[in-house]
């Protein structure tokens, strides 16, 4: 199904009966690789999934969004949908927003639970390593934009930043290049996990390296009502690397029964 949010043609499905759950997917992903929990849940619930503007098969905003810009949108979307109260399910940066809508003063809805698995929002210290390479990527991109060298290489720097930076931003287009610098610049504070009122579930792969288990295991301490359950054999994608295991922890989170 699709939907105009901001004039922003949004792709969703609605599936099920009952109480309402919405799920968020991650940064480069889209609804697909959520379907089998949305099959497993929909038996229970009524399931809101979407691809959020830039994913999938929703269009890009017209500007690089920061991660307000998409909790806003959210909340627009649970508008649209006239959804009041709902159970919350992200994923990766799925998980970030659900963590900074959390903390929303006037957020027009209820969150009745919410369920984090390898949820982003935390940014650890670089590595020189890692700071080297950034030092590396701004020095050539600054060359490559000098006017002589964009004259007799049009092509150069868009090769050159196509080549560069995480498997995110080398597979986005230009403008959610720009959005993921935000979104990844952006550093939550402790204040956004202890704000967290709601029961929280924590799933984490054993073998997360996009977000690594300690940062599950930080949330555990700093969300006041949360419970972390680590994955064996399973990495970031955690509900799809062990997707049994997975639905039956969730299951239990839920109590359902069936």
């Amino acid at each position: 199904m699709n939907i105009n949010i901001d004039h922003i043609k949004i792709n969703y499905i609605m599936e099920g009966e009952g109480e309402t759950i919405l799920m968020l997917h991650g940064w480069g992903s889209n609804i697909l690789p959520f379907q089998p929990l949305i099959k497993h849940l929909s038996s229970y619930y009524k399931v809101y999934a979407l691809d959020m503007p830039g994913f999938g098969q929703s269009n890009e905003p017209s500007a690089a969004w920061t991660v307000d810009d998409y909790v806003e949108f959210i909340i627009k979307f649970v508008q649209e949908m006239k959804i009041t109260s709902a159970i919350l399910i992200g994923h990766s940066f799925g998980g970030e927003c659900i963590i900074k809508l959390a903390s929303h003063k006037t957020l027009p809805f209820q969150i009745n639970k919410i369920i984090l698995m390898g949820s982003a929002g935390i940014r650890r210290p670089k590595t020189l390593k890692q700071k080297f390479k950034i030092c590396t990527y701004k020095c050539g991109k600054w060359f490559l934009k000098r006017k002589l060298i964009q004259f007799l290489y049009p092509d150069a720097l868009e090769n050159f930043q196509s080549k560069s930076g995480s498997a995110d931003y080398r597979a986005a287009s230009p403008l959610m290049r720009q959005s993921f610098v935000k979104v990844v610049n952006e550093i939550l504070d402790e204040s956004y996990f202890t704000n967290i009122k709601p029961s929280t579930l924590l799933i984490w792969g054993e073998n997360d390296t996009a977000t690594p288990l300690i940062d599950g295991q930080y949330m555990e301490k700093t969300i006041s009502d949360a419970g972390l359950v680590t994955i064996k054999n399973a990495g970031h994608y955690v509900f799809l690397d062990q997707a049994f295991t997975v639905h039956k922890v969730i299951d239990s989170f839920l109590n359902i029964k069936e």
